[in-house]
């Protein structure tokens, strides 16, 4: 019966998660939020053994545009629900910025096998960039975010030397250790500020101020709904670009070199181009996120960019499933705010919020989203 109308189901389905968030941002006693993660915990158990997850997943895969569109009224529709509300909007904001990480971060490792636990040094990357270009420089505020994720890509083509002479475990301490280095580097350098870090101004887009609150009639709007609109479009850009990279001759190759190198390259493949690629591109969206995050938070201090922070990021990947960009949009939730919803039990939030990811890696080992089967003919995607 659902099978006969994909359209409706996926419509159900994201109006249903859209009044499910809603109701996570607009929680706020101890008893709703558990109430709620009871609710998601019972269904994640109880919708694939009521069979309704295989007529979704093919549902989806007949039109993924449908379910793109959704997401992004979802979206519009939470922001009007927070208009006024300064909290819900920057945890919304900052939940899209991670998403546009996320898929950064899926290039390099979901594409072509390249771990990365730098993740938040090259964020810290286009953060700082901002901050410096914002407060020494006239560029424009939009041509600031583009610097700060050609930053990114400039020092991790740099980076990307010793990870091309190294593999596997090898390859993930190069990052481990450029992730440590930066955050040493920014404690001792006083013109970054040093340990408390350097202040950034709001952000202007011809002339408009970002930062401002803004009136409609009766209605006062945070300006954070400035920036969820700003990161909507950044994260709808990323996500299309990494959908056709994903389905170009590119994205073959770098699939190749994920599977096996040895093999791509008696094909022919380049292992060290396509390594490079992904790597600078991954890296490009992630400072590009940094820089938009630093101006949105007016702040920026080497503690936002520890190596914690970056097994965050990974998470985000793993939670989601490595190689798919659907899952990263609902990994970066939970991620993002079940520690923040969890504050009332203090120090034991993070420690019930790591029991839940485990247990939800015991049931879906591959992630939320598993990574579909490549199709090699036009439309036969079975991704």
């Amino acid at each position: 019966m659902l099978e006969k109308f994909p359209a409706a189901l996926i419509l159900c389905t994201m109006a249903l998660m859209t009044l499910y968030a809603w109701a996570v941002l607009h929680a706020e006693t101890q008893v709703e939020v558990i109430s709620l993660f009871a609710v998601a915990a019972v269904a994640a158990i109880a919708i694939p053994r009521m069979g309704l997850l295989d007529p979704l997943r093919r549902a989806v895969t007949a039109s993924p545009r449908l379910l793109g569109g959704g997401c992004v009224a979802g979206v519009l529709v939470l922001l009007l629900a927070f208009h006024e509300t300064h909290f819900a909007l920057l945890l919304l904001a900052t939940l899209l910025l991670y998403a546009v990480v996320g898929l950064g971060l899926n290039i390099q490792l979901g594409y072509c096998g390249i771990v990365n636990f730098a993740g938040a040094a090259f964020f810290g990357v286009g953060s700082y960039t901002a901050a410096v270009l914002s407060t020494h420089s006239a560029l424009p505020h939009l041509a600031i975010l583009v610097v700060g994720g050609l930053m990114a890509a400039i020092i991790g083509s740099l980076l990307i030397l010793p990870v091309l002479r190294t593999r596997g475990h090898y390859a993930a301490l190069v990052t481990i250790a450029f992730g440590i280095l930066f955050k040493n580097f920014l404690e001792v350098n006083d013109t970054l500020g040093g340990p408390q870090g350097l202040k950034i101004p709001g952000m202007k887009i011809f002339g408009w101020v970002l930062s401002d609150n803004m009136t409609i009639g009766d209605f006062e709007i945070s300006f954070y709904a400035n920036y969820v609109v700003l990161t909507l479009l950044l994260c709808v850009v990323a996500f299309v670009l990494v959908r056709r990279l994903e389905r170009s001759w590119i994205g073959l190759s770098m699939d190749m070199v994920r599977t096996d190198e040895v093999a791509a390259a008696v094909f022919g493949v380049q292992i060290a181009r396509w390594k490079i690629v992904a790597f600078t591109l991954g890296n490009f969206l992630v400072g590009l996120s940094g820089a938009l995050y630093g101006m949105m938070s007016g702040y920026v201090a080497p503690n936002n960019f520890t190596f914690a922070d970056s097994l965050i990021l990974v998470s985000i990947l793993i939670l989601g499933g490595i190689g798919n960009p659907w899952g990263i949009l609902p990994a970066a939730a939970i991620v993002l705010i079940l520690p923040e919803k969890l504050q009332f039990i203090q120090e034991y939030r993070f420690l019930l919020y790591a029991i839940l990811v485990i247990v939800i890696l015991l049931f879906r080992p591959a992630g939320l989203l598993p990574r579909g089967v490549r199709a090699y003919f036009p439309g036969k995607d079975k991704t």
